[in-house]
């Protein structure tokens, strides 16, 4: 499982990738948040040997973690977290996922974070830390070598679920996946309007992750939704769309035609 040190980024409606930023009025452009202080968000899967979880549920397990730490108290207003959010979110926005079992779950768990479940999925995310200074229970841990499948086709996609489109054409390991999946729910969060992310937060952040089809990806990344564009640091090319998310509910914003 690799780890993403993607950039995230954003599409407008004419389809240009643009770096995002948090504050949608902040004017500062890439270079200025190139030279601020750079973090890091931890997110750590438990694999256990003979028990691994399915991927799409992994991702999903993921993508609802990184809502999770956005919307927690700890992150918000005076909470011991928020300064640490703040600057993650004003530098580039990076999320890095490593893998756990046995003992190194239990010390990982035993750190300040939330953990999230799925199905059988279980991803524990940390409040961000800087590029080099990751605590040693999360350094120690492995990015590589691990690798998630789907034992069976997703159904179909829960009624009032966001979702979070991949690029039918990429192939991307489960940690980078995962990582991607994060960054669409974190696009669609900041997309959404405050009454919208109300409902989604009480509703417990329904999502479903689905590879789209492949005649519908180009009018996906073209339709206004959020796009993620992978910055290119590992497996996949610069400026390759990953992500499109679906925003949720009955009224879900979609491209031409029904996927």
């Amino acid at each position: 499982m690799s780890s993403d040190e993607t950039d995230l980024r954003t599409d407008s409606g004419t389809g240009s990738g643009t770096d995002t930023d948090v504050r949608t009025d902040a004017g500062d452009g890439a270079g200025l948040r190139d030279e601020k202080p750079q973090f890091v968000l931890p997110l750590v899967v438990r694999i256990e040997r003979d028990a691994p979880p399915a991927r799409t549920d992994a991702l999903e397990t993921a993508a609802r973690a990184v809502l999770e730490i956005l919307t927690d108290d700890r992150s918000l207003g005076g909470g011991a977290w928020a300064r640490a959010m703040t600057d993650w979110q004003d530098a580039r926005i990076r999320k890095v996922v490593r893998r756990a079992r046995g003992a190194e779950w239990r010390r990982a768990c035993a750190l300040p974070g939330i953990t999230v479940t799925g199905a059988e999925a279980e991803v524990r995310v940390f409040p961000p830390v800087p590029l080099d200074g990751w605590p040693k229970d999360l350094a120690r841990l492995q990015v590589s070598g691990t690798d998630l499948d789907d034992p069976a086709a997703p159904g179909p996609v829960p009624e009032g679920a966001a979702v979070l489109w991949f690029n039918p054409d990429l192939g991307m390991s489960a940690g980078k996946s995962m990582a991607q999946a994060g960054h669409g729910a974190q696009l669609l969060w900041w997309a959404m309007a405050d009454a919208e992310r109300e409902a989604w937060r009480r509703a417990g952040f329904p999502l479903a992750v689905r590879t789209a089809p492949a005649e519908k990806w180009a009018a996906l990344t073209t339709s206004g939704l959020p796009v993620v564009r992978d910055a290119g640091f590992t497996e996949i090319a610069p400026g390759s769309a990953t992500v499109v998310s679906a925003f949720p509910g009955p009224g879900v914003r979609e491209p031409q035609g029904n996927l």
